[in-house]
């Protein structure tokens, strides 16, 4: 559940969320009402309180509709018809993952929503919203952000209706989308609507996107794109079209880009520049009350906050472009981060709230060790658009440089009432290998981790990982040999956590089996693994949809079948008792029966005759994932031992 209850801030900390809270401020209406899906949760880890306290510092009133009643018009109505328009978002998350797992099961939890309870915000909520909002007021401006919009602003494949579906921007009647970290964006488009031009004119600002009619004057150098009948009958006009918009989402060299509907022209300009260290210190500067809104207290707070009440976002960006992931085509491949003096002073912060313990969580971001460009290069010719900084080998003009971050962390420790603090994002291994300086991967060991460090491997054979856009199983696994060798020599016993994904396009019921070989040879029983989730916006989607890689236009294999998703997912649990009858059936599919049996390298045993159930000799079933791989159990190399540690 939510952390916060100890001095719950003043509402007067936040900005206003009714009519009341409006009026005690003398305001006769906002500048800008903000709607969003999510709980208001004032925070910089959510974007809405980004946004708003960045178009608050400007002098526009802003006020927040969070959650409102979508089953009609009326609570859109709160706050009057604002001066200059809508702000629309879904929230932190997009609305379809936050209500729906991989199996298209609705969930029962909703983190950002009070008390975890679902059913606040509706399916595709940019849509709902806008529409509602058309219906309360009519022509008012309209301006849709956040993730939903960012990653659905061109055609994109719904994994949820499997089929295509047009921009978000046409299907929601809005005026004009904005992609990517919108601070710059929303205070451009800010001034124009307050200097009293028209929403339907502003068409010259970058990270927006627009909707005209063919032919319409496109006031950057143009990159034309495909027809949406087009997009819906051939999968690798989808793909081609789709690597078009990947390779031009940078803000050096991208160009517009243009989709067509009928008549109708959708453009996306360029992207808008990433913030630069000092514009990014600003906007982390300003008065967050740091945690949930009062009015949710009643019903147990927002346990989004719990996450990340403590912990710290250095940087923005991420130069690792793995193909599952969303960030390339939002915030982008240009890293930036926050100096030094920026994040100690929201440490000293953290330190004076009252449930402070002690611990900072994490201090991190897309990708924690990420602190500059990746090469120089990139400052005055954008990222490189056919190749990437890391895999399937690092680039020889990759700069590594941990220094700085290790410093900072260092500096955060020696902050009175700091007894630890923690790194929990992501750390991305293969580029702490590119350090020829052991300095910062000594210190993480010895004094970042919190028991366990998690990395993300995903998976085991070459032939799956370049399709996920990582390096190779050897650099993983070289990783982890160094990883255990620096905890013996600080005498700890610590763990290591592979994340690994099944059913990733391209990877095979055979790359599942080797995969199942692999974590058997390690001793290592995950208890959880992720399915191939296809959100809108990643080369990996794009490969699920269309069985193209559209940035090589090869053909690549998609594993649609349900059943065979079961069975991929087994195998990389294949010591789990309840696997035993999908593991058999897979292994028999792919002819690999040796693998059934009582021998060692053995995966499964046969059925039993009398129906029970058992393990194979050798696999234990004790739980949590991250008790084979102890740095106790890697002394000279060998391989863990099953035996249970203490520590579990």
């Amino acid at each position: 559940m939510a952390s916060p209850s100890p001095k719950m801030p003043d509402r007067a900390a936040f900005l206003p969320v009714s009519a009341a809270d409006m009026a005690a401020l003398g305001w006769d209406r906002p500048d800008f009402v903000y709607v969003t899906g999510d709980a208001y949760v004032d925070h910089p880890s959510f974007g809405v309180s980004i946004i708003s306290r960045v178009l608050s510092a400007a002098g526009y009133r802003v006020a927040i509709l969070a959650q409102p009643d979508f089953r009609s018009c009326l609570d859109f109505r709160r706050f009057g018809r604002p001066r200059l328009g809508f702000l629309v978002t879904a929230g932190n998350i997009d609305s379809m993952v936050a209500h729906y797992t991989v199996s298209k099961k609705k969930r029962s939890y909703d983190y950002y929503s009070p008390g975890g309870k679902v059913g606040r915000r509706p399916d595709r909520a940019v849509i709902v919203y806008s529409n509602r909002i058309r219906e309360a007021y009519g022509d008012v401006p309209i301006i849709l952000g956040g993730l939903e919009a960012s990653l659905r602003r061109f055609a994109h494949y719904d994994y949820w209706e499997d089929r295509m579906r047009r921009s978000v921007l046409v299907d929601s009647r809005a005026d004009l989308l904005t992609y990517g970290m919108g601070e710059r964006i929303l205070l451009r488009v800010a001034e124009l609507l307050d200097r009293g031009v028209p929403i339907k004119k502003i068409r010259d600002v970058r990270g927006t996107v627009w909707l005209g009619l063919r032919g319409d004057a496109v006031h950057f150098e143009l990159a034309e794109g495909r027809d949406f009948d087009d997009l819906k009958s051939s999968p690798r006009a989808y793909a081609e079209s789709f690597a078009l918009q990947y390779r031009e989402t940078d803000s050096v060299r991208g160009r517009a880009v243009t989709e067509y509907y009928g008549e109708r022209m959708l453009v996306q300009n360029p992207p808008m520049p990433p913030l630069e260290r000092e514009e990014l210190d600003r906007v982390y500067a300003l008065p967050y009350a740091r945690t949930y809104h009062p009015d949710y207290e009643s019903e147990g707070g927002v346990p989004a906050i719990s996450e990340v009440r403590f912990s710290i976002t250095h940087n923005r960006g991420c130069f690792g472009a793995c193909n599952f992931c969303a960030l390339a085509f939002h915030q982008g491949r240009e890293v930036r981060s926050r100096s030094v003096e920026s994040v100690l002073a929201e440490a000293r912060l953290i330190t004076e709230l009252p449930d402070f313990k002690g611990y900072i969580h994490d201090v991190g971001g897309p990708t924690a060790n990420f602190r500059e460009p990746s090469c120089t290069h990139q400052l005055t010719h954008g990222v490189c658009a056919e190749r990437k900084c890391l895999a399937p080998k690092p680039c020889k003009n990759l700069r590594v440089d941990h220094r700085e971050y290790a410093e900072m962390l260092r500096e955060i420790e020696r902050l009175p009432r700091v007894k630890r603090v923690f790194v929990r994002s992501g750390i991305r291994f293969d580029y702490l290998l590119c350090d020829k300086d052991d300095l910062f991967f000594r210190q993480l060991v010895s004094r970042h981790v919190s028991g366990q460090l998690k990395v993300a491997p995903e998976h085991c054979t070459d032939h799956a990982l370049s399709m996920m856009g990582k390096p190779p199983i050897a650099v993983y696994e070289a990783f982890r040999e160094k990883y255990f060798g620096l905890c013996r020599e600080a005498g700890l016993d610590q763990y290591l956590v592979p994340y690994l994904m099944s059913s990733h396009p391209g990877t095979t019921l055979l790359d599942a089996v080797k995969m199942a070989l692999w974590l058997k040879e390690w001793n290592y029983s995950p208890e959880q693994v992720q399915d191939f989730y296809p959100t809108p916006g990643t080369i990996s989607t794009v490969m699920y949809a269309t069985g193209i890689h559209p940035l090589t236009g090869r053909e690549v294999y998609v594993c649609r079948d349900y059943r065979e998703k079961l069975m991929q997912r087994a195998l990389l649990q294949s010591g789990k008792p309840e696997n035993a009858p999908l593991v058999r059936e897979a292994l028999r599919r792919v002819g690999r029966t040796d693998l059934i049996g009582f021998d060692k390298g053995c995966l499964v045993r046969p059925e039993r005759t009398d129906g029970r159930q058992s393990t194979p000799k050798g696999r234990s079933r004790f739980g949590g994932e991250d008790k084979r791989f102890s740095s106790s159990s890697r002394q000279k190399g060998r391989k863990p031992s099953p035996k249970r540690s203490r520590k579990s």
